[in-house]
């Protein structure tokens, strides 16, 4: 429920209570002072379905921005004629939930910060979340988020396009791209610092912890974080829900890539730095393209009725040119997506036949441990490492089976057994490795 109060400017006071009287809308009349400009003071309260169209028509009689106009929440209100007005513009789902466009505007502008707030808050959350990433701590990274402003911005640039508000939108774009560059920096000084100081153990192969090899490998699966945030996003903006904890979806999709970028610059490692990147603008893609279409699609337009083509033809525009950029980015993460259904499968299949081959009443008393995959001598078969050198169908050139088996047995035409019965199953001239562990029962 809003409660509405309207100063009206002596030519407006008797349209705007013709307009109310009309919709047999419930009002209070305060005449002012001879020293104002405005004749009386027009309280009333309305359903929240109700402001954008009962202020739209008074705008049709003559209502602007000379009078003031006030829109605040009414936690109570006991009348009964409320109840039929509530009821008269209770319609269809979202209708009945969401915000007047006046109030979207200003909840949106609202939710964007002053600069020094925005680059401390986001610099803060980004040195924990390399913190978190180099500690492997989920809970680190979760906390993280939780700092990160980044929702304004978005949600802001979505808003600004639809309504067409220029300002709003070069505000909420250029806070998106000062927060992205901020959190590179402040992470990659970060990390830089962390190995320096030696609060890294030295050697240590940072794009193997769990926590940041998920953010330098994606795949396909990212996207569906950045449009869930970007639709939950908007949702709860515009129904006056909270927006911390959507806040903090957001801030998932961009701040730990970011984190990831800036570890993988400070240890040098230039593929696992591109990874991260393109994860982070897919995902700000993500978020803006899904927030552009879902304002849309709930009906909001301009406050000026001619302005409504023109915004129509910035939001086409504009999704066409999130689109595109998405489908380029996305790519890279087809190509890492498909390499990695490729490896799963390959070694898939050489697992199945290790076993296949160790069920044989000669190998009982061995048992399959690991299977290990290798470009070549010392370096992993990874997706990331393949779509550098330019090819997802590259086959391994190495594969290490480790086994286990009684110190006292002995079987030397195993290794013979397993290269052939792999090598002719993947099709390929392929090196076959078997390390053997003894073990000794007491």
């Amino acid at each position: 429920m809003r409660h509405v109060e309207i100063s009206v400017r002596p030519e407006t006071h008797d349209p705007v209570l013709e307009v109310l009287d009309v919709e047999q809308i419930d009002y209070t009349v305060v005449p002012t002072d001879d020293s104002s400009e405005y004749v009386s003071l027009i309280s009333f309260t309305l359903p929240k379905s109700a402001v954008e169209v009962v202020l739209d028509e008074l705008e049709e009689v003559g209502l602007d921005e000379n009078d003031h106009t006030v829109v605040v929440t009414a936690d109570t209100v006991i009348s009964r004629e409320f109840g039929e007005l509530r009821d008269q513009y209770t319609g269809e789902i979202l209708d009945g939930e969401r915000l007047a466009r006046y109030e979207l505007f200003a909840e949106s502008e609202g939710l964007v910060s002053t600069i020094p707030v925005y680059v401390t808050l986001t610099l803060v959350s980004a040195i924990v979340a390399t913190a978190g990433l180099l500690l492997d701590s989920a809970a680190v990274v979760v906390g993280s988020m939780v700092i990160a402003p980044l929702i304004g911005p978005a949600l802001a640039a979505c808003v600004g396009t639809v309504l067409n508000e220029n300002d709003l939108f070069w505000t909420g774009v250029t806070y998106q791209l000062l927060g992205v560059t901020v959190a590179i920096a402040g992470s990659t000084a970060f990390a830089w610092l962390s190995k320096s100081l030696f609060l890294v153990p030295p050697g240590i192969d940072v794009i193997e912890i769990h926590e940041v090899s998920e953010r330098v490998l994606p795949n396909l699966f990212s996207l569906v974080v950045a449009f869930g945030a970007g639709i939950a996003g908007v949702l709860s903006l515009s129904t006056g829900a909270s927006v911390a904890l959507v806040g903090v979806m957001i801030a998932a999709a961009l701040i730990p890539p970011a984190a990831a970028v800036g570890i993988a610059i400070a240890w040098g490692v230039p593929n696992a730095a591109v990874g991260s990147l393109i994860l982070v603008f897919v995902n700000l893609l993500g978020v803006n393209i899904t927030g552009l279409f879902t304002l849309w699609a709930m009906g909001y337009r301009p406050q000026i009725q001619g302005e409504t083509g023109i915004a129509r033809r910035l939001v086409r525009r504009r999704l066409i040119v999130l689109t595109i950029s998405i489908l380029v980015l996305s790519m890279f993460l087809i190509g890492v997506t498909w390499t990695s259904y490729q490896d799963a499968s390959l070694e898939n299949t050489i697992t199945t036949e290790a076993e296949a081959v160790l069920d044989s009443p000669a190998y009982q008393d061995v048992s399959l441990i690991e299977v290990e995959l290798f470009l070549e001598e010392g370096i992993p078969f990874e997706p990331v490492m393949r779509i550098e050198e330019g090819s997802i169908l590259e086959q391994p050139e190495r594969i290490v089976i480790t086994v286990e088996q009684p110190a006292d047995d002995e079987h030397p035409e195993l290794v013979s057994e397993l290269n052939e019965r792999i090598t002719d199953e993947i099709e390929a001239d392929v090196r076959v490795d078997v390390r053997f562990i003894e073990y000794e029962t007491v």
